[in-house]
């Protein structure tokens, strides 16, 4: 998961670059499309083509309808807000996604994960430090619905590691992304300039490698475990816009990474234990 995210990480830059050149649905689009070819390339040098059949189709569906929207909505509420104010709203889907986990996937959530959980949602908003008036506009209503989108995606994702392969989680998730956005895009379709092919091309790396790992975590983990991972965008947040943008953070800022950094090791600590002792009870359980 935090190698997911510091992939999507990267992915996000250039979208917000692309984002002040062609519309919201549009970037959606090539955002799916740009990762395609990668996935299949790789597929076909596994020589695992077979790999790519779905097997749950209303899910698979479901989740190329909640990544337009997810998408789209997260752009749009970029273009309103600042970034800070749109990340700090968008971060509420780890709580989201821990909350949905309980009554629809049946997980157990104990109240120091909770806790954990809040914390690294406390320290996000000390980072970022939005702004109240911006907490109560259309483009935060854009964030909160991403966030929801966001959340609801990473439940389907739980549900179909069960039987589907992570080539074709990630294979069809690109493709409807592509076709359904690019549907809604195409009558106000802008072309292509030459200078940002290259931009592309970045966007279909990271964003086909941040979708396959995020699929391996969920399938190799409980949704309340993985999500908070989640927090460690804005490390990577920082990160870049200090390597790129040269803005350098304050104090403030890496206090409120510092929480981040212990709510996500808290939380490693607690799946280790976790795991140790439901490891030990197997081993004790009689033939």
């Amino acid at each position: 998961m935090l190698l997911s995210v510091g992939f999507f990480a990267g992915m996000d830059a250039l979208l917000k670059t692309l984002s002040g050149s062609y519309p919201a649905l549009e970037v959606s689009a090539l955002r799916g499309a740009a990762s395609l070819p990668f996935v299949v390339a790789a597929t076909l040098w596994r020589g695992r083509l077979a790999d790519l059949k779905p097997v749950r189709w209303p899910l698979h569906l479901a989740r190329g309808v909640l990544a337009i929207i997810m998408l789209s909505s997260f752009i749009y509420a970029l273009r309103l807000l600042p970034m800070a104010d749109a990340y700090a709203l968008f971060l509420a889907a780890p709580l989201i996604v821990t909350g949905l986990s309980v009554p629809l996937l049946g997980e157990r959530v104990d109240w120091r994960r909770w806790v954990a959980i809040a914390v690294g949602l406390a320290g996000t908003f000390a980072l970022l430090k939005p702004a109240a008036a911006n907490l109560a506009t259309v483009g935060a209503l854009a964030a909160i619905a991403a966030a929801l989108c966001y959340a609801l995606s990473a439940i389907t994702i739980r549900v179909l590691t069960r039987t589907d392969t992570t080539a074709s989680m990630v294979f069809w998730f690109m493709a409807m992304l592509a076709v359904f956005a690019g549907i809604l895009a195409a009558p106000a379709w802008v072309p292509i300039r030459s200078e940002h092919w290259v931009l592309l091309a970045g966007v279909g790396v990271l964003g086909a490698l941040g979708q396959h790992f995020v699929t391996e975590a969920f399938r190799d983990a409980p949704a309340s475990t993985i999500a908070p991972f989640e927090y460690t965008a804005i490390l990577w947040a920082v990160a870049l816009d200090w390597i790129i943008w040269m803005h350098i953070p304050g104090a403030q800022m890496l206090a409120g990474a510092a929480v981040i950094i212990l709510s996500g090791l808290y939380l490693i600590h607690r799946e280790r234990r976790d795991h140790r002792a439901a490891t030990i009870a197997a081993c004790n359980v009689p033939p």
